[in-house]
């Protein structure tokens, strides 16, 4: 092959791997073989106690704002299957990285491709404002004019968080605890944010749950999943001990049991 020709495809491919895009990345099931509208609870209308809590919730959320949770809510908002399994780094006690663990990675992103495309059926059945369209007030995500554009119900950020736990700690089970612990962080992260209502949260979380037990049956997904556990059981380094520390003093207290009125 003529140098040229090889430097252009050797660019060509250090830039498809540095795009992080799922465009291309194909889930385990067929559309269609799960639907999350029957299976969610009904997103909260006016009136009913669980639209109540959700204006409250948002409402004592603003007493975070510039604070280290803050900070790390913000940390939380790039959603991307890299940028998340990065995330579980401290919990599953591993410097995670789509370059260090590519079986890992692929097994992430087609789950993701599964419960991300079954997340966004639901919302746009559902059609619920976001919480800051209803209640006026400060959003940690710089892109408010964007964001507005997508609906609240279900989070497809806390259906990613949870659904990434969920396969980790399959993965690492003597890390289980750290890891749904993180999982429930980092969907905890979007109330912070005031981006997303409680319920909207809890429904995503559901959601990935009901979506990855249809996953699990599928030969694919055990057979990447095998991959994977393999690939971990002897995968360095560990994160940093100093970031860990400080990640576990801010996200592992749950933020619901420290907001009053």
């Amino acid at each position: 092959m003529h140098v040229g020709k090889l430097v252009a495809v050797v660019l060509a491919t250090v830039a498809l791997s540095a795009a992080d895009s799922q465009s291309a990345v194909e889930g385990y099931l067929p559309p269609g073989w799960i639907d999350l509208v029957p299976i969610l609870p009904p997103a909260p209308a006016k009136g009913d106690i669980r639209y109540h809590a959700d204006r409250q919730i948002f409402r004592a959320a603003k007493r975070a704002i510039g604070s280290d949770r803050w900070d790390y809510a913000k940390q939380d908002i790039p959603s991307s299957a890299a940028a998340v399994m990065q995330d579980f780094s401290c919990a599953a006690g591993i410097a995670l990285s789509p370059d260090r663990q590519p079986a890992t990675y692929r097994l992430f992103a087609s789950a993701g491709v599964d419960t991300s495309r079954e997340n966004n059926i639901a919302k746009d059945r559902f059609k619920r404002q976001r919480p800051f369209l209803i209640d006026k007030g400060a959003i940690c995500d710089p892109d408010q004019a964007g964001i507005a554009k997508s609906f609240d119900y279900p989070s497809g950020h806390a259906t990613r968080g949870w659904a990434y736990g969920l396969i980790l700690a399959e993965l690492l089970p003597g890390r289980a605890t750290p890891i749904l612990t993180r999982a429930r962080a980092y969907g905890e992260s979007r109330l912070i944010c005031r981006v997303h209502n409680a319920s909207a949260v809890e429904a995503g979380r559901l959601g990935a749950t009901a979506t990855m037990d249809v996953v699990r049956t599928i030969p694919a997904f055990q057979a990447d999943l095998s991959a994977a556990r393999n690939e971990l059981a002897s995968a360095q380094p560990a994160p940093d001990a100093a970031t860990c520390e400080r990640e576990a003093r801010i996200l592992w207290p749950s933020i619901l049991a420290g907001l009053r009125k």
